[in-house]
């Protein structure tokens, strides 16, 4: 039987993030152009070596990315936008459209999918595609010539790139398909005539909900890479969930067809034992979970290869997706407990547990030898299942409050507020010397004193700048803190921090979601000190920052036996002890921060109301305990909000913000159609942008706002935290937003409150 191992892809930050290093010092000007791709293509060399170290036959190429890959296939196909063009560096040009210049704005970016990634989403127009560099073909001709190895080339597959993109009418999809799929010919062609055997080609889309045109779209592109290029091996990718349609799409005519047996909640096998598979097609099983960090059980995982050996002649052995959404490896957690870190498979161990199930499927070891792996892994979990309790009784906590419409008028009597009132989402610049303090004190240089006197004077430098610059509603900067998840994870029973587990989450941004291996609880206030402190300086209102209950669980990795849902309700009584401790020191408005409220969603709709409930329920679980005169704001970002507003709405906060300038105000159309009552801030500007919005740019955004929403209800603020921006910039930036939102508040007032069109 042919029997083979392969990857899906592997990370591209190094085991350092010496890829993040790389690019942030090229962007800064500390390196050359010719250093930045010297050392990203050492990077690059280095990962490969290590999967051939592992044993793996079939290697990817192409997973590898300056930015993210689906900007690398837009740019790849030339669906670079008019206002780039006039741009001749194309490394200068590629960068602008992930970041924007200071006259451009950078291309949207929404999560891939139902994970923390983020992509840029490309614009079609009316571009039309061809192949401005086949860079699949060079990392091929390299790899080749270093290491004498034939590597698979991996690409995103056309109809997801379209699916995914916008700036196009959705009625001629297909003829923009049309122009694409003769320019992927001509790709494959190049790498055939190189000697490529097989190649990847990602579809992704293909485990949502997909209509039958998109099915006869599928056999139409499939069929024409069937006959232009028929000496080359496509295997056909999906990953996230099971695929629909299972009988058209496995009649594809591809050499292989590639399934995720791990979040495919069994659809796909009960697919495989009612319809069959066909023998003349390779069977790509994504066996190990590419998106957690536990280990395998490998003798479970041997009885399901055991099972697919049946239904297939032809077997190859991977991960579930692309280990991009893992750290590289385990070797350098010296930190965690011995018994936590034994149970622990980052990507690098993945690839281990690869190659022990395909030497196993090979007849080249023995069962004994996945018993032993097993047997070592439970002994590490045991401790912890004793320490997991149940909580079966939280009817006593509130889940619900005085309806908005009476509570708002006491929150106005409270507060005070002005019309458009300004305020910002929470993190100030994350300075070197913010950096280097927060080192200092955990390698033991500085000591709790010498750590919270640092601490209290950027408190106070930034509450007297946001005075200067007259925000309305003031936040102490979170100087505190590493990330909006790990933060909290360091400080809650039963949730673990790495000291290198980073995952990338867009561009050069990474974080190390923290692990939940055991019962979530709450030991001692989080962010009560530095709050209070901050609003003892101010008569402003300073809000209390929390991360939200949902967010902390889709950014955690959480063990795989625990059910999710029971992990959630305790993350919400934990936020809402927190939120309980912030009120009783006086603080008026508490946000507690949602971005990755949409990211857990399940790909298939029929999911939806379910995970939409539990969420919906966490929330206000954490929230709904305070009292009538305190104000409750939560923050979203980078999602596809307007398929949600009626979640947002039940989520009961008096006041949302949510992302929308990196869309340029696309949101706002959602408001035309759905009535929102309570408050909202609509980012308007873009602060994953190095540029600084000028002061009409953000006037614009306010108008087209009040076009559908009443200025009593509106909110001015950036589009998220200001924690990755220069000094300078963010304080540059917050003061033109400020004055255009003060200039349109006198606007208004000089009318009676109401927009001149209305």
């Amino acid at each position: 039987m042919f029997i083979r191992s392969s990857n899906v892809g592997y990370p591209r930050i190094g085991e350092k993030r010496e890829w993040k290093k790389t690019l942030e010092s090229f962007w800064n000007g500390q390196i050359t152009k010719e250093q930045c791709t010297k050392m990203m293509e050492a990077i690059r060399l280095d990962s490969i070596r290590k999967q051939m170290e592992k044993g793996i036959d079939l290697i990817p190429i192409g997973d590898f990315s300056l930015y993210d890959h689906v900007l690398d296939t837009a740019f790849m196909f030339g669906y670079i936008p008019e206002q780039f063009q006039q741009i001749d560096d194309t490394l200068e040009q590629y960068f602008a459209m992930a970041r924007g210049t200071n006259g451009q704005h950078a291309l949207e970016m929404t999560k891939w999918f139902n994970t923390n990634y983020h992509y840029i989403v490309p614009e079609i127009g009316q571009t039309k595609p061809r192949l401005v560099e086949n860079r699949l073909l060079k990392e091929y001709n390299l790899v080749k010539e270093t290491f004498d190895l034939e590597t698979k080339p991996v690409l995103l597959g056309p109809i997801t790139f379209l699916l995914l993109s916008k700036q196009y009418d959705r009625h001629e999809w297909r003829k923009h398909l049309a122009r694409l799929v003769p320019v992927y010919v001509e790709l494959f062609k190049q790498l055939s005539e190189a000697g490529v055997s097989f190649v990847q080609i990602d579809e992704p889309i293909l485990v949502q909900d997909i209509d039958d045109d998109i099915v006869d779209a599928f056999r139409d592109v499939y069929e024409v890479f069937h006959r232009g290029v028929p000496n080359i091996n496509l295997i056909l990718q999906t990953y996230f969930d099971s695929v629909s349609h299972y009988r058209e799409i496995v009649a594809l005519p591809v050499a292989g067809i590639g399934l995720d047996f791990v979040h495919d909640n069994g659809e796909n096998m009960k697919n495989i034992n009612t319809y069959g598979f066909p023998k003349d097609k390779i069977l790509v099983a994504g066996i190990v979970d590419g998106r957690n960090v536990w280990k395998s059980s490998l003798a479970q995982k041997a009885t399901l290869l055991h099972h697919l050996a049946n239904v297939a002649e032809q077997l190859i052995i991977q991960p579930s997706c692309s280990l991009l959404h893992v750290p590289v490896t385990t070797k350098h957690e010296h930190s965690l407990p011995p018994e936590l870190a034994g149970a622990l498979s980052f990507a690098d161990e993945k690839l281990d547990e690869i190659r022990m199930l395909t030497e196993y499927m090979k007849g080249n070891t023995t069962i004994d030898k996945l018993i032993q792996y097993d047997e070592q892994t439970n002994s590490n979990l045991a401790k912890f299942r004793k320490q997991q309790e149940q909580i079966n009784e939280i009817t006593a906590v509130p889940v619900s409050r005085t309806p908005y419409s009476k509570r708002r008028k006491i929150q106005q009597s409270h507060l005070q507020l002005p019309l458009l009132p300004t305020t910002t989402i929470g993190s100030f610049p994350q300075t070197s010397d913010v950096r280097q303090a927060r080192m200092k004190w955990k390698k033991g240089e500085w000591n709790d004193h010498q750590y919270k006197s640092f601490i209290k004077k950027e408190i106070a430098k930034w509450i007297d700048i946001q005075e200067q610059l007259q925000l309305d509603v003031l936040v102490h900067g979170e100087f505190e803190r590493t990330d909006m998840v790990e933060f909290f994870g360091e400080k809650l029973q039963g949730m673990a921090c790495t000291t290198n587990g980073w995952v990338q989450s867009y561009g050069s941004r990474c974080v190390r979601p923290p692990i939940i291996f055991s019962h979530v609880s709450y030991q001692q206030p989080m962010t009560v000190e530095e709050t209070v402190y901050a609003q003892s300086l101010t008569h402003k209102p300073v809000k209390g920052m929390l991360t939200g209950p949902v967010t902390m669980l889709n950014w955690s990795f959480v063990r795989d036996d625990i059910p999710r849902k029971h992990v959630l309700t305790q993350l919400a009584l934990a936020i809402r002890e927190e939120v309980l401790r912030l009120e009783a020191k006086g603080i008026r408005i508490i946000q507690v921060d949602e971005p990755a409220l949409r990211e857990g969603l399940p790909l298939k709709k029929e999911k939806h109301a379910s995970y939409w409930e539990d969420a919906v329920m966490a929330f206000r679980l954490a929230t709904s305990s305070v009292k009538e005169e305190t104000q409750i704001h939560t923050h979203m970002c980078y999602s596809q909000f307007e398929q949600m507003m009626h979640v947002i709405d039940k989520l009961d906060a008096d006041v949302i913000s949510i992302e929308s300038s990196r869309s340029h105000g696309e949101l706002i159309a959602a408001f035309e159609t759905y009535e929102y009552k309570k408050e909202i801030g609509l980012g308007v500007y873009d602060i994953h942008s190095p540029r600084i919005p000028t002061k009409k740019e953000i006037s614009e955004q306010i108008e087209r706002a009040l076009r559908v929403l009443r200025p009593e209800q509106f909110w001015v603020n950036p589009d998220c935290g200001l924690k990755t921006r220069k000094e300078k910039e963010a304080i540059a930036a917050l003061k033109a937003m400020v004055e255009a939102a003060r200039e349109y508040r006198e606007r208004l007032l000089a009318c009676g409150g109401k927009p001149s069109w209305k």
